[in-house]
């Protein structure tokens, strides 16, 4: 099937996202965030944002229909994010696409959260998709991948040994009063400072950690380094913070990415995750990969985030490719590698 008509369900964290694509056309991409609701605890509660999935399931289900001009029965599958994410929040997208399949008797196409962001990088370039390496970079998860195929061989060269790159800017904000959610909020901060003021340590990019971790991320000694300069300087300007701390982070997660690129001689580069909307990072990342020779591929700020559309592209691929469905009834894993991209 070259063009098969699919619905992407995600629910991994604190949005409700459906996408219906064809093929490799995005139709439709609603996303309904409870980011509101957690922005009071500065962080996402895991029983709020399942509670908020049930509320907006249906509607956003029935949304997508609409904006893509298509009715349940004329889908040929369903996909969803099984895996990883907050497990309670998991099941509601899951239980969700299981009694949808069933219902309608489609396949169903159970997908890694974390290979689904690169997927994404299906409905933003027409050239057919060739071996990459990945960054994927988001709220829980920091990552180098090594994608042959997207659907069955995805090798993970090195994550992160503590925080994720979003956690750390949503800590950093958090410490700075800026508010939650970190990135989007640093970001704009970083805007008005210099991002030369302050000489934050860039973690495991040392000589020696090369060695042992060329691809691994560390933000801890960052964050510490952070906390420390506020302590010591009571009259900091908190723009040239917000700056230099986001430099820090996005000089690494490069120095570590163009690595991979030389290291395997692949020469093309997908940066993902939520993190891939930092406007620096995609700034940067166009300087060095030009300089280097390396072909990048960013998606757009809106589907950088958790969405639905990316969802619908994997299983979209999958049932393109005559890839098996997964079995009715599969269940959700919250903590699941991004080597594993389809659930059986």
């Amino acid at each position: 099937m070259s063009e098969p008509l699919v619905l992407g369900i995600e629910t991994s964290c604190d949005e409700t996202a459906v996408g219906v694509v064809r093929g490799r056309k995005l139709l439709a991409n609603v996303i309904a965030s409870s980011v509101e609701e957690h922005a009071r605890f500065g962080g996402v509660v895991p029983e709020v944002a399942s509670r908020a999935h049930l509320e907006a399931m249906q509607p956003t289900i029935m949304r997508a229909l609409q904006e893509s001009k298509i009715e349940l029965s004329d889908l040929d599958a369903i996909a969803v994010t099984a895996g990883p994410g907050l497990v309670g929040a998991l099941l509601v997208g899951v239980s969700s696409a299981n009694a949808l399949a069933l219902a309608l008797d489609k396949p169903l196409y159970g997908v890694n959260h974390l290979a689904s962001h690169v997927a994404v990088d299906l409905l933003t370039h027409t050239q057919e998709f060739r071996p990459s390496i990945a960054l994927l970079v988001s709220g829980g998860h920091s990552s180098i991948l090594k994608v042959s195929d997207l659907a069955s061989e995805i090798e993970s060269l090195g994550q992160t040994l503590d925080d994720a790159a979003g956690e750390a800017f949503d800590k950093i904000a958090r410490v700075l009063g800026l508010g939650f959610p970190g990135g989007p909020i640093i970001d704009s901060e970083a805007k008005g400072g210099d991002r030369e003021a302050i000489n934050f340590p860039r973690g495991l990019s040392l000589p020696k950690d090369m060695a042992e971790h060329a691809f691994d991320f560390s933000f801890s000694g960052l964050k510490t380094a952070v906390s420390r300069y506020l302590t010591a300087n009571s009259n900091y300007k908190r723009a040239d913070v917000a700056a230099s701390f986001q430099e820090a982070v996005v000089d690494v997660l490069l120095i570590k990415s163009i690595k991979a690129c030389v290291d395997t001689g692949i020469d093309s580069l997908i940066i993902a995750g939520g993190v891939a909307a930092n406007s620096r990072l995609r700034e940067l990342a166009a300087t060095r990969c030009k300089a280097a020779g390396i072909e990048l591929r960013t998606p757009p700020p809106a589907l950088c985030t958790d969405n639905g559309a990316m969802v619908a592209a994997l299983g979209s691929l999958a049932l393109s490719k005559g890839l098996a469905p997964s079995s009715l009834g599969i269940a959700a894993a919250s903590d699941t590698p991004p080597t594993q991209p389809l659930w059986a």
